[in-house]
């Protein structure tokens, strides 16, 4: 009678430590973010300085011949008035929630697919997003910075108060859940230009149609602009300092198979005769 064994699971892959992990990462993620968002609201009281910092990047952005924001916002708003109103309401309506509620949620998927795809890939963009939110949290506090829609010489629509959904609550002053003078850098492109780079970089496949990834990023820098949310100077500040923090973070190695991984059988060697044998054997032997 014949018996049959179950390989033994590898150490360090079994349900609990898995469940161990993951909870740790969640943990991990979810403290990062509660000391970002506390360090944010370190600078609500600071709209003075936040103005006056809005009139001189305005001025920089002018003196080095950037394109205005207000040329983006005009093709959003161009159609909200006459006969082709609707498309332009749609524009608009699509845009402020684009802004709203894909930044976060997008990123919270990016990092599950990477941590159940690609664990390697995962802790390298973990790291990444950590240097980077880290740095752009230093800069908020060191150079809080009004939007453009708060900026009179911008005189541009704040397109979420007028045509809603609206994250922000009318008074900056007054909001306790966000930081409305942490204009630069914008974490919206941040986060972006590191998820269609991180995807790019997990890809098993070498085919162009990877780079449409890279349409999230675009896409989000014409909504941030659009709505007047952010000025120019803040997604080229966000996009210096992503590459900063990929040059200070070590890249993957490998395409780093899942964390639990089945086990493998030991391949079983076939038998063969030497060369040398099978030669001398006469013709037809063995038929």
């Amino acid at each position: 009678m014949t018996s049959h064994t179950t390989p033994a699971e590898p150490a360090g892959t079994g349900p609990g430590t898995a469940g161990r992990r993951l909870l740790r990462e969640l943990l991990l993620v979810a403290g990062l973010f509660a000391v970002y968002k506390a360090g944010r609201l370190l600078a609500t009281d600071r709209a003075d300085e936040a103005l006056r910092n809005a009139s001189r990047v305005w001025d920089t952005e002018r003196a080095l011949h950037l394109p205005g924001e207000g040329t983006i916002q005009r093709l959003l708003l161009h159609c909200t008035e006459g006969p082709a109103a609707g498309t332009g309401e749609a524009l608009v309506h699509a845009a402020n929630p684009y802004y709203a509620a894909v930044h976060f949620p997008a990123t919270v998927l990016f990092l599950g697919w990477l941590y159940q795809r690609r664990p390697g890939h995962y802790r390298w963009a973990r790291r990444v997003l950590t240097v980077l939110t880290g740095a752009a949290l230093a800069l908020h506090l060191a150079f809080p910075l009004a939007p453009p829609r708060m900026l009179a010489a911008a005189q541009l629509v704040d397109t979420a108060q007028v045509y809603g959904p609206s994250v922000y609550r009318a008074s900056p002053t007054a909001d306790t859940l966000a930081n409305q003078f942490a204009a630069m850098p914008s974490l919206h492109f941040g986060w972006a230009l590191m998820l269609a780079l991180g995807m790019i970089a997990a890809g098993r496949t070498r085919s162009p149609w990877r780079l449409v990834w890279l349409l999230h990023p675009l896409l989000t820098l014409l909504v941030i602009v659009g709505t007047a949310n952010h000025y120019w100077v803040d997604a080229i500040v966000a996009g210096v300092l992503l590459g900063a923090a990929l040059l200070v973070v070590p890249r993957p190695k490998d395409s780093s198979p899942p964390f639990r991984e089945a086990p493998t059988r030991p391949r079983t060697a076939v038998p063969h005769l030497p060369r040398a044998r099978r030669a001398a054997e006469p013709a037809g032997a063995g038929r």
